[in-house]
């Protein structure tokens, strides 16, 4: 439902496309199985790549002998790092700004030392996969194993194996805000918990896949699956050729979430199209999947928070350890939100954050859907309830004392240009659970909330920009060009929308041309929620500005003033005479003959900012912040520890829906993502080694498992997107592991401090809180 009689920051508007839950440009394709993704792409005299990973974590590589699968007839190239010129894969690209980026490098293939399990040793390019995979067979390996080090604090320790740098400490960022310990001498009573969050696989349908050629202009072209197209700079730097002779060109993408903001077969690719001059496709199995891209971070904050009996928070400090895995990545930036939105959505006058992100012998974490401010939101919104439980207060009456509301500054000082309605929302989907299920037997009812301050857009000091071409045809017809991918959510089609409202046609007539990094517009990454925000104003000012020149030439025609040409469903008018008008394509070829341009390149620039203050954190570090919550009812068999999911709803301020349909379908997405990260997704390493490394036993819920999820989307047109538009494919997850977890503590009555909470963490709470209720012993 949408809410009408809650305040907004802009009155209704009337919009012909905007809002509707319009069937997207990429449905159709889809649902018929007609859209081709990255692996639907064959060239004839295609040749095979397979990658050579090492078995341990930590070792040296002392011999590497290829000559056998370099003999194996079929195989037409082997390639290690000694094959390899003196380049390495960029692995943080701030986009196409130019700006300086963090010194992140690593090494393309092993040289000398294996820092992860499954870090690739050796390229092979074959006539057939069957071919490939028997040379990577022949291929002989010695590694010597080194001491490792697998857990973040222990790599904090003096003497702890070295993995990057002079002591492992790859970001640490702080945020300090008035005075600490006078805010702790002030409270009643103080409450400590350290919260704990695993790594996340991101599951996508897709795995990772690409199909590489060198064109007869010399150009070496990529089709993949990636959520950055301006990949092509790093991947041409890795190969040694210049930024214009590398082309990326990005199909729709089957799931990305993050894990596919990274470059990944590209580099392989590129290396063996140039060394072989022939076509070369590669595919990763699910299992390579699971080894071929960053994860969540895994996270322990400690959370300490004073509050006074009256539910006031007075003081909060927080300590994040964060593991980075064996390579920096985006390490340093997802560490950033993290300690942005340690506080969350409610005011802290007095706070100290301290966070760092610490090398191991762990598989390397990057993106993933929340970036960092997932982490902070289960430990915030779980501290929240034991805060509520420790004064003996409810708990959203504690928080409904502590939200903050807007105008407010957040943690950094900075204060959102937009509104914040955590309140609102929490309210109202707390309210909408209805009436309690009542407990039965073994099985224990509980509910819980979860809010959440998610930003969208990048980090306002990488100096964020986006551009979009749009045209008109001599038909009336529209067309979009845009460097934007589209990972699944509509990213292209959101455009098209944009284009129809602002240009008077139905999104029928709107064909949007996305993704190709020599010939449509870059527009960045489709990343951190910025596509809509970024592209789409984008989309918006191109469309803005060649509506401007149209709607002159109307209001000559039509004999009225261009403030009163009303253009929608492929006609112009008059706003007070709509019978006095013609159709868009009468109105575009006469532009044609007065010679009036009919298109519009445009760029749309993010707030420049510096970076945050280094000592205190005090600054701007994104262009703003979405705001929701999530509630939860749950049911928990005691005796199983098994956990089912009975109610779910979410609440969410999007600012301005573009497509409503698209809204629910990223709610009811990141609902189920964050169930899985609550409650079953799990990565077990031993000394590195994934043990996990399938769907058999990393276990995402399945549509047997999702509860039905009621959205109710708040739209306060207050955001910087589109006609005040937020972003919503991040904040749909942030708040729903959280809201489970406190669902599962409210049942039970034990807070389980670490995620996932899977059956067996439930039964062994349990039970130990069973034998802290027993009496002693006698005599004991």
């Amino acid at each position: 439902m949408t809410v009408s009689d809650l305040d907004q920051t802009q009155p209704n508007l009337r919009f012909s496309q905007i809002g509707k839950p319009l069937t997207r440009t990429d449905s159709p394709g889809k649902a018929t199985g007609r859209t081709p993704y990255a692996g639907d792409y064959v060239m004839p005299g295609m040749l095979h790549a397979k990658v050579l990973r090492a078995d341990l974590a930590s070792a040296r590589l002392r011999r590497l002998d290829v000559s056998k699968a370099r003999a194996l007839p079929g195989v037409a190239c082997v390639l290690t790092a000694a094959d390899m010129p003196d380049r390495s894969i960029a692995t943080d690209i701030p986009g196409q700004t130019g700006r300086a980026r963090l010194k992140t490098d690593q090494q393309i293939l092993v040289k000398e030392r294996v820092r992860y399990f499954g870090e690739p040793l050796a390229l092979i390019a074959a006539e057939t996969p069957d071919i490939a995979e028997k040379a990577r067979r022949l291929i002989e390996v010695e590694l010597e194993p080194i001491p490792g080090v697998y857990d973040p604090e222990e790599a904090l320790k003096p003497g702890a194996p070295v993995v990057q740098g002079t002591d492992n400490i790859v970001a640490t960022h702080r945020i300090r805000k008035g005075d600490l310990e006078a805010g702790f001498a002030a409270a009643d009573t103080i409450v400590e918990h350290t919260y704990v969050t695993p790594f996340q696989e991101h599951a996508f349908l897709e795995p990772e896949v690409g199909l590489a050629w060198i064109d007869e202009n010399e150009v070496i072209t990529i089709r993949v699956c990636t959520q950055v197209i301006e990949h092509f700079r790093a991947v041409a730097d890795a190969v040694g050729v210049p930024h214009n002779k590398l082309r990326i060109m990005g199909a729709l993408v089957g799931g990305g979430f993050g894990g596919k903001e990274d470059v990944t077969v590209e580099t392989y690719l590129a290396i063996l199209a140039q060394k072989t001059r022939r076509p070369v496709r590669l595919e990763f199995s699910r299992e390579e999947s699971f080894l071929g891209h960053g994860k969540r971070h895994p996270m322990k904050l400690k959370y300490r928070t004073g509050v006074t009996r009256e539910g006031k928070i007075t003081a909060l400090d927080v300590q994040v350890v964060a593991d980075a895995g064996a390579y920096v990545y985006l390490s340093p930036y997802v560490l950033l939100y993290c300690a942005v939105n340690a506080p969350g959505p409610y005011r802290v006058d007095n706070l100290n954050v301290f966070a760092r992100a610490v090398a191991t012998n762990n598989m390397f974490a990057s993106a993933f859907r929340g970036f960092g401010g997932i982490q902070a939101a289960a430990a915030y919104e779980q501290q929240m309830d034991e805060c509520a439980n420790a004064i003996g207060m409810d708990r959203m009456e504690f928080r409904r004392r502590n939200y903050l509301q807007t105008g407010d500054a957040i943690s950094t000082g900075f204060v959102p240009p937009s509104a914040i309605w955590t309140e609102k929302c929490a309210d109202l989907a707390w309210k909408a659970l209805g009436a309690p299920t009542p407990s039965a037997g073994p099985v224990r009812i509980g509910r819980g909330i979860g809010a959440c301050q998610q930003s969208y857009g990048r980090l306002t000091f990488l100096h964020d920009t986006s551009e979009a071409w749009v045209g008109i045809e001599m038909d009336g017809t529209v067309t979009v060009r845009s460097g934007v991918t589209d990972i699944g959510a509509g990213q292209a089609s959101a455009l098209a929308q944009i284009a129809a409202e602002i240009l008077g046609v139905t999104l029928p007539n709107v064909t949007v041309y996305n993704s190709d990094s020599q010939v449509t517009p870059l527009a960045g990454t489709t990343t951190a929620s910025r596509a809509l925000y970024m592209t789409g104003n984008a989309a918006r000012v191109a469309a803005q500005g060649l509506r401007d020149r149209l709607a002159a030439v109307a209001a000559d025609l039509l004999g009225a003033d261009p403030s009163q040409i009303v253009m929608e469903f492929n006609r112009v008018s008059v706003a007070d005479d709509p019978d006095r008008g013609m159709s868009i394509a009468d109105l575009v070829k006469v532009c044609g003959t007065r010679g009036v341009h009919r298109s519009e390149l445009a760029i749309f620039r993010a707030p420049f900012t510096d970076v945050l203050d280094p000592e205190t954190g005090q600054g701007q570090a994104h262009p703003d912040y979405a705001y929701g919550a999530h509630a939860i009812e749950c049911a928990v068999d005691t005796e199983t520890g098994e956990v089912t999911i009975l109610k779910s709803v979410a609440a969410h301020d999007v600012g301005q829906c573009i497509n409503r349909a698209a809204v629910d379908g990223q709610i009811h997405g990141g609902t189920q993502n964050g169930l899985g990260y609550a409650l079953s997704e799990e990565m077990l390493y031993r000394e590195g080694r994934l043990v996990t490394p399938s769907f058999s036993e990393y276990l995402t819920p399945t549509s047997m498992d999702m509860p039905h999820v009621e959205t109710i989307v708040l739209e306060s047109r207050s955001g910087l997107g589109p006609f005040g538009s937020k972003g919503i494919g991040e904040p749909s997850m942030t708040p729903v592991a959280p809201a489970v977890a406190n669902a599962i503590a409210d049942a039970i009555g034990v807070r389980i401090f670490e995620m996932p909470i899977t059956p067996e963490r439930v039964w062994r709470a349990l039970q130990e809180a069973r034998k802290r209720a027993e009496p002693p012993a006698a005599g004991g």
